[in-house]
C-alpha cells in the first residue's frame, strides 16, 4: 500500500469524512495538522498546487486532492486500485 499523507485541521468535518473512508477501507496514512502552523500550511498548498483548504490529501506521490475528490474516486471504484498500488 502506498504512503497516505492527510493536511487536516481537528475540527474540520471533511478531514473527519476522509479519515473515516480511509479507515473503513483499511488504510494507515500520516496525518499532518496545519491549524496554527502557517509554515506547514503554506508548505502543504505549495504541494498541493496553490490549494488551501484542508483536507489536502496525497497517495503515494499524487495529489488526490480534498475529500470530495477522494469519495469520488471511490464511488468510480477508483480508490481500491489506487489504494493496492
Amino acid at each position: 500500500m502506498p504512503q497516505i499523507t492527510l493536511y487536516t485541521t481537528s475540527w474540520c468535518p471533511y478531514c473527519t469524512a476522509a479519515k473515516s473512508l480511509l479507515k473503513k477501507k483499511g488504510a494507515a496514512f500520516e496525518e499532518i495538522d496545519v491549524d496554527g502552523k502557517p509554515e506547514v500550511r503554506r508548505a502543504m498548498s505549495e504541494k498541493a498546487g496553490g490549494r488551501t483548504s484542508v483536507p489536502q490529501i496525497f497517495i503515494g506521490n499524487r495529489h488526490v486532492g480534498g475529500s470530495d475528490d477522494l469519495h469520488a474516486l471511490d464511488a468510480r471504484g477508483e480508490l481500491d486500485t489506487l489504494l493496492a498500488a
